[in-house]
């Protein structure tokens, strides 16, 4: 995307959540405190601070009882907080990660953020109950923050390619080329997955931009002989917060007209993109989740997805 094309697009989601935002504050307060939400049985959510660059931004981490199996960084998008993806983070945890979320600005994905986290992350970053983080990692982020994501995987298969094991990500937007090149970083070839769920084009994904850098990826692994899946679209009433579900609020619907999200499209997002990263620190395919496999099938032979191509 060209730069005139990147602030126009900028502009029109301020102004889309600009409006949307006094609606929703006159509606009554946003769902946006983790300090309320329950405790999962798996483990605990914990806000503390963390310093990048020189400067303390507000961070929930999310820690299981067991030894995790992975670590992930579950990035907000623009205009939202960690607090909307409460439940989704949670549901990473439960499959056995240690996982982080930053409440930070994602204007443009916020390139600089994502290189200082993964600088931090190679340098010996440690949670807050004294436990390091896992060595296996899976980037992954909604909105701009998946563009975030793609710069901190970007970030980390330079500096510590053994260690990334590949990306989720939740109705991702590309705020400018670099997205692809980030996303080729992070596949290597086909050698890591990129995998996405995506929702209906809409204005807040920017009329699913990020499929051009997704396709690249595929084509990329078609040509060195490797599993060229990316992901799938939910198709049946699906919006672009999904991955938030019940944690939005009005801001996050009445911006992007579509909607309220459903419960079966945050569902069938929680499924897939938590199986997957299971998948990817795993080493393992759970091959129900997968093209061929009886819970993707199910959901395209119904019409409430489609593999994306």
């Amino acid at each position: 995307m060209q730069l005139t094309q990147h602030l126009r697009l900028c502009s029109s989601f301020r102004l889309f959540f600009g409006v949307a935002a006094a609606l929703a504050a006159a509606a009554g307060p946003a769902a946006q405190a983790h300090a309320a939400a329950p405790v999962a049985a798996s483990g605990k959510i914990v806000q503390s601070s963390i310093v990048l660059s020189g400067r303390s931004y507000q961070s929930y981490w999310y820690l299981p009882t067991a030894e995790p199996i992975g670590f992930i960084v579950v990035q907000h998008g623009f205009s939202r907080q960690c607090a909307n993806l409460r439940d989704t983070t949670t549901r990473f945890m439960d499959q056995g990660f240690m996982a982080l979320c930053i409440n930070a600005d994602m204007s443009g994905g916020n390139p600089a953020l994502a290189e200082a986290l993964g600088n931090a992350i190679v340098a010996g970053l440690v949670a807050p109950d004294g436990r390091p983080v896992p060595q296996p990692i899976v980037v992954s982020g909604h909105s701009a923050g998946g563009h975030f994501a793609s710069r901190l995987g970007w970030t980390l298969a330079q500096s510590a390619p053994s260690r990334l094991k590949g990306s989720v990500m939740f109705d991702p937007v590309a705020a400018d080329g670099s997205f692809t090149t980030n996303l080729q970083a992070i596949s290597s070839g086909g050698k890591r997955a990129v995998l996405a769920v995506t929702a209906n084009s809409g204005p807040c994904n920017s009329s699913n931009n990020a499929y051009p850098a997704l396709r690249q990826v595929q084509a990329d692994a078609r040509a060195n002989g490797r599993d060229d899946f990316v992901g799938v679209q939910l198709t049946s009433g699906s919006t672009h917060v999904d991955s938030e579900g019940k944690n939005t609020n009005l801001l996050g619907w009445i911006a992007c007209f579509q909607g309220q999200p459903q419960v079966a499209n945050s569902t069938r997002l929680r499924d897939l993109t938590s199986n997957w990263a299971t998948d990817l620190v795993t080493g393992k395919r759970t091959a129900t989740y997968y093209p061929g496999g009886s819970y993707l099938n199910g959901l395209v032979s119904t019409s409430v997805a489609k593999v994306i191509e």
